[in-house]
């Protein structure tokens, strides 16, 4: 059955920067802190992170269902998304507004500065849940703030299991909101650093967290794997090696494409994490969130 995918649509301008951005940065100075990054390699990718989890799930089969809005430059993206047999029909598009745009700066570590455009994302929080009896699961992913705290509480109030996944927006909420996030979600989905801010935030831990009305947590640790909380336990499913590091963007998204697919199928939480760190590596090696291969025969799914 489907699964909802509410979150952003987005161009990724992204840039390399030949250099260490620690080795540029004095810390005694960030009071006035200007500084240039000269990035001689530049390409533009579609993006955002409705965008780059429905490309996942539907290379490894799934059925998403894209709910998001695109401003009056999206046609381009919109038929991109049609042509993987994706639904769209709960794609939104707003006028005299430009779709989302983000400019990312990677250095040779893979530390990433991001400067993001919301566009018509901003009006994404009035596009609401249908009722749709085939919908069998949803994530909530990085979006406008509206349209994150209005999707959770339809999700919610709807009795669709979710995923939520605050990534780049958790700084937007406060703990209470946070908090009131998590009672209504089924399964959260962090990184390292977002799970440290989500625990401060809410007064919890993850252990707390797993032990609450959810069915898991999942914290992603980059080429460490990811730990998998269920029940106050904590299971670590290691981390699997890429062929090549050639871009981390979308790795998260990509991950999180995986997770659904295996939700979607009743796989055990375990499982939809090692399928995920599997694509996770197989994203790294590919510039852009939408250009890795899928070999379904080779992963044996």
């Amino acid at each position: 059955m489907p699964a909802l995918i509410c979150g952003s649509l987005a161009f990724d301008t992204i840039t390399t920067f030949p250099g260490r951005f620690g080795q540029q940065i004095l810390p005694d100075q960030l009071h006035i802190l200007n500084v240039s990054f000269l990035v001689p390699e530049l390409r533009r990718e579609f993006g955002g992170c409705a965008g780059n989890i429905a490309y996942t799930l539907a290379k490894l089969g799934g059925a998403p269902v894209i709910m998001a809005t695109l401003g009056t430059d999206g046609d381009a993206y919109l038929d991109r998304v049609r042509g993987w047999g994706v639904d769209t029909s709960l794609v939104t598009t707003v006028s005299h507004q430009y779709t989302a745009q983000a400019i990312i700066i990677t250095d040779v570590d893979n530390n990433q500065i991001t400067a993001f455009h919301p566009g018509a994302m901003q009006q994404a929080g009035e596009v609401t849940i249908p009722a749709r009896t085939d919908i069998a699961l949803a994530i909530v992913a990085p979006d406008g703030r509206e349209a994150m705290w209005n999707h959770a509480r339809q999700l919610h109030d709807a009795s669709i299991p979710f995923v939520f996944d605050p990534g780049q927006g958790l700084p937007m909420f406060d703990g209470t909101e946070l908090r009131a996030f998590v009672d209504r979600a089924t399964w959260l989905a962090v990184n390292d650093y977002e799970g440290r801010m989500l625990c401060d935030r809410t007064g919890h831990t993850l252990e707390s967290l797993s032990r609450s009305n959810l069915k898991g947590v999942i914290v992603t640790l980059g080429a460490q794997g990811c730990d998998v909380w269920i029940d106050g336990e904590r299971h670590h499913v290691p981390g699997v090696a890429a062929t090549q590091v050639v871009d981390p963007t979308g790795c998260g998204d990509a991950f999180r494409g995986a997770l659904l697919f295996g939700l979607e199928r009743g796989w055990s939480l375990v499982r939809c994490v090692e399928l995920g760190n599997r694509i996770g590596a197989l994203k790294i090696a590919c510039r852009g969130g939408q250009n890795h291969e899928i070999d379904r025969e080779a992963l044996g799914i």
